[in-house]
């Protein structure tokens, strides 16, 4: 076994990205505090090919010193939107046909791994402040909740690690052919 080179992992240019297919996801933050989690996602949205970033509330937003040490260039190539509200840029997304996902801990939610993901729908993903969570009034106006199993003893997961196991789980039926 040998470690490949970057030469050899025949990478997409941020040109070639930008006109590529798009997984049908748009992430959402929603007042995300920490910055490094910021740059963690956009990376994180890169590698699985989102359509778009939405930063809301007091996310940061790029150009930033903070997001770039973790996103590593993926504020280049990851479309992006600012909304001074998270239910502004969910009022958007269902006007462009989303699905509103809620990934939060709560009543009637569905556990990942059995999330009815329709392959002709478009989702856009809600993540929540790192210790509040999705805001109560934005789960209000989703169409459904997924909570990620969990079988230790803490209670949630860092944002940008959510990030990667909802986007692993629901982008394997609509991963981009390249």
């Amino acid at each position: 076994m040998r470690k490949l080179l970057n030469k050899e992992l025949e990478r997409k240019t941020v040109e070639e990205f930008r006109k590529s297919k798009k997984s049908p996801f748009v992430i959402v933050l929603d007042n995300v505090r920490s910055q490094s989690n910021v740059g963690s996602i956009f990376r994180t949205a890169d590698a699985f090919a989102v359509e778009a970033i939405y930063l809301c509330g007091i996310t940061a937003t790029p150009p930033n010193r903070e997001i770039q040490k973790t996103a590593l260039g993926a504020t280049e190539s990851v479309s992006w939107k600012y909304f001074p509200n998270t239910l502004s840029a969910v009022t958007s997304l269902k006007e462009e046909g989303y699905k509103i996902i809620g990934i939060e801990q709560a009543e009637g939610s569905t556990d990942l791994d059995k999330f009815p993901a329709e392959p002709d729908a478009k989702y856009a993903l809600i993540f929540g402040h790192e210790i509040n969570g999705v805001d109560q009034e934005v789960l209000n106006n989703c169409d459904s909740c997924i909570e990620i199993p969990q079988f230790g003893t803490k209670h949630s997961f860092n944002i940008a690690i959510s990030t990667g196991i909802v986007l692993w789980e629901l982008n394997r039926p609509h991963h981009p052919t390249p």
